[in-house]
Formats: structure tokens, sequence, C-alpha cells
């Protein structure tokens, strides 16, 4: 596939380019050399593009499969809705565009990053950040403010951090501004979806996995928590599981920071350090509006972490989230963060703990031959696979190889056995489980099955 500085490539908006299937690719001299299908090669498109552009330019003619690749790979566009907008940089409402262009992508976050001479927007897009526009200096600092302003922030404070956050119609946006050498950078983390179409079902959990998962939080009380590093999917979860607990016989309320989906029939508080609404003192609260069960966004102290426990102990039921690499890892958090090991194994229902892989694209995956060196030196392989696959590119997965992501889980259910274990701080014994399957094996697992690749799963394996 032919490469193109991206620079050149802002030139044409999107819905120019896959509407007349042509893509710039040199600037020289007030002429712009563009490349077109070579059945869309006629003077009345050239003359229509010079019109457009108000420049000079030339065609060059490219097979239709060629510029498949490059309108797939520059100018990703949502295939799924017809009704999606066309965006440029340009114009009074390209903000709004911008964050109606990422919503209808699917993107989870939208970076705004300045460099010494200029400035570039990337979206997240299954758990990778790619380039969108790039934008002059002066432009950029106007961006800046806009947003600012929209998210009811000081705009002459350049020299500190600043969080915000902008409502709209349809999605609120969390706003998080960082000085930087150049400029101010900006993070956009796109908030408040809808959670009605959530599955436990459809999140990737096996069937005895899922099984003893239900009924775990079928259970009156205790705790669930699910560890995961930031991205995981571990939020997804949650509210999964609240929807399947949601009736109008059980009062839910969960704290939360941010609030990333919304559910009906679920009382939702957005965090508030700044005033002293934080996760132990919203317990506190919840313990007097008659809850049965409660969500916490995360476990990140030890006085969270005794709150969490007592509510359990008198009957609530408590799901949480909490920073680790392991299932197992969460029993040695909680114990460090003072909570007494009796307590956990009197408390905790299942400790999970989950990854998000990207699945392969099934219309180009191709076959690749199995070897051994490949995988980290502390993986022990525990079989020789049939086929694996890897990454390739076409159309449908915009050249990237992936589309779609699923969770994969390392569940820890706690049975009478474990409990005792835990009462004894006799850690090294869990491991050795025979029904306990760890993340690296879930990752290898989904690799033989050819779902994903060895280099999206390399990072799990290294989990051992």
């Amino acid at each position: 596939m032919l490469l193109i500085d991206k620079e050149i490539l802002y030139l044409i908006s999107p819905d120019i380019a896959n509407y007349y299937r042509v893509i710039p690719y040199r600037q020289a001299e007030g002429t712009i050399e563009i490349f077109v299908d070579k059945n869309n090669h006629t003077e009345e498109v050239k003359d229509e593009i010079e019109l457009l552009l108000g420049n000079r330019v030339v065609l060059v003619p490219q097979e239709p499969s060629e510029i498949d690749k490059l309108l797939s790979v520059h100018y990703r566009r949502e295939r799924i809705k017809n009704d999606v907008k066309a965006f440029s940089t340009t114009g009074k409402d390209f903000l709004e565009e911008l964050l109606y262009e990422a919503r209808s992508l699917k993107s989870s976050d939208i970076h705004f990053e300045v460099y010494e001479t200029d400035a570039r927007i990337r979206f997240r897009i299954d758990g990778q950040l790619i380039e969108r526009y790039k934008i002059e200096q002066d432009n950029y600092l106007e961006l800046v403010n806009k947003i600012k302003i929209k998210s009811k922030l000081n705009i002459t404070e350049k020299r500190l951090p600043q969080d915000g956050r902008i409502m709209t119609k349809d999605f609120d946006i969390r706003v998080s501004v960082l000085p930087t050498l150049f400029g101010e950078k900006i993070v956009m983390r796109l908030l408040g979806q809808d959670a009605s179409n959530i599955d436990l079902k459809t999140l990737g959990f096996k069937e005895d996995e899922l099984r003893h998962y239900l009924e775990a939080v079928k259970k009156p009380n205790g705790i669930i928590l699910i560890s995961g590093p930031t991205g995981s999917g571990k939020t997804t979860t949650l509210y999964a599981t609240l929807k399947l607990l949601n009736d109008s016989k059980r009062n839910i309320v969960t704290v939360e920071d941010p609030i990333e989906y919304t559910l009906k029939g679920i009382n939702q508080v957005q965090l508030r350090d700044d005033i002293g609404l934080t996760f132990a003192a919203a317990i506190k609260s919840f313990l007097r509006q008659d809850p049965d069960i409660i969500m916490l966004g995360e476990i990140r102290d030890p006085e969270t972490a005794l709150m969490a426990i007592r509510a359990s102990l008198t009957g609530h039921l408590v799901l949480s989230t909490i920073h680790t690499n392991s299932a197992i890892g969460t029993i040695s958090r909680l114990i460090d963060m003072g909570v007494p090991a009796y307590l956990i194994a009197e408390t905790l229902n299942v400790s999970l703990a989950q990854r998000l892989v990207r699945k392969l694209c099934p219309h180009c995956k191709t076959q690749t031959v199995f070897n051994a060196n490949d995988f980290p030196v502390s993986f022990t392989i525990p079989y020789v696979p049939d086929t694996l696959y890897k990454a390739s590119g076409c159309a449908n997965c915009y050249y990237t190889g992936y589309k779609g992501r699923v969770a994969i889980y390392e569940l820890f259910f706690i049975n009478h056995e474990v409990s005792n274990h835990i009462k004894n701080n006799d850690l090294q014994e869990l491991n050795k489980k025979k029904d306990y399957k760890p993340l690296a094996a879930q990752g290898f697992d989904i690799l033989c099955a050819g779902d994903t690749s060895l280099d999206e799963v390399y990072s799990i394996l290294l989990n051992v």
C-alpha cells in the first residue's frame, strides 16, 4: 500500500474523499496531486474537485482496490450507519462535528496534543489510538479555549491541570486539561452510554465461568470484586451485572468517578472529592438509604475497603473494582490495605480479573506457523495448537487486521475450602487449585481458538 504524509491528507475532508474516491498525496507550487479511482478519472470529477478546493489539481489514476485501502486507512468512517455526517477541520462547528464523529466511530477518548510547530487530534478506537486530524497551532489554541469554555474551565489558567465536563443531549464528556511543554494537552472521555443493551452472556464468559459468577452475584450479601488495568472493561462487566440484578424489588445505588453508563432504575451518584463526597463518605450515606445493592466505582484506599466490608457484613451486596494484576492478587491487595484476612474470607464472594483482547478480522486473518521461540520465556506452553492465526488487513477492518474486542476472565470463586486458606493467609495454596485458570492460560486458549493473534496476547502471557 502507498505511504502518504499525513500532513497532505487534511486538505480533503472525508466526505469529499469518499464521494469522489480520491486521496491527496502531494502538493507543490499551487497544485495538488491526487490519487483517483481509475474508473472515476474524468474531467468532470477534476473540475468539481478544483472548484471545491480552490486549487489546481492533477488526478493520478489508481486501481480501485488500492483506493479502497487508502480510504479505509486514512478516511475511516463508520459503515454501520448511513446517516453519519462527514467532517472537515474547518468551520464554526468543528468541535461539535468532531465529537459526533468520535461517537459514530465508537471512540472512547479524543486526544488533543500540541507540539512545537503543529498539533494533532487522535481517537482511541478498540483500545488503539488513531490519528485523525492535524491542525495549525493558532487553530489549536482557539479550539482549546472553546473546549475550556464549554466545560466551564478557567481559560486564563494555563499552568495547572484542570478537570471539567461537557453535557450534550446524547452523551456526556469528561474533560482533562494538562499543561505540557508547548501548550495544553486535552483528553476528552466520552461517557453516558446507555447500558440497556449490555449482556453478561456476550462479554466473553465461558459457560462454566458464567455459572460460577452468577452464583456469586445472586447471593443476598457479600462482595464482588473485579480487577484489571484502566481500559480493561471492568465498568462494562459491572453494569452488565447491575442490569441483571436490576428490578423493582431492589434498591440499587452507585457512586462512580465518572458515571460512564446510565441505567434506568439505578440511583447513580457522581464522586466529588473537592466537596468531601468520597467513596467512603458515599457508603456511609448509602447505608441510610435502605439499599439492597451498592456499587462503588473503585476501592482506592483502606477506609473505602473497610467500609465496603462493613456494608457487606450488614446484609448488603457490594460490587466494586480494584487495581490488581490477578484475581488472587486482589486478596493480597486487601490484606495490604489492612483488611483482616478473616473478614475477607467471610465477605468475598468472587474475585474476577479481566483483560480486553482485540479479535482478528474474520475476513482477512491468515494462518501462521507455530514457533515456541515466539512465546515469552516465562510462559510454559501447555500444548501445541493445530493452527495459529495472525492479523492481515482488509477493507472490513480498515486494514488494521482486527475487528471488535472480547473480554477474557480469570475467575476465582470463593468456596469453603478457599475461605479457610484465606483465613490462614495461605495464598500459595490457592494458586494450586485445579478449577482455577489464570489469565495467561485464558489468553493462550483464545489464541489457539483462532480468535486473536500472538502479538495481541503476548503481554497477557507474561502475567504468570
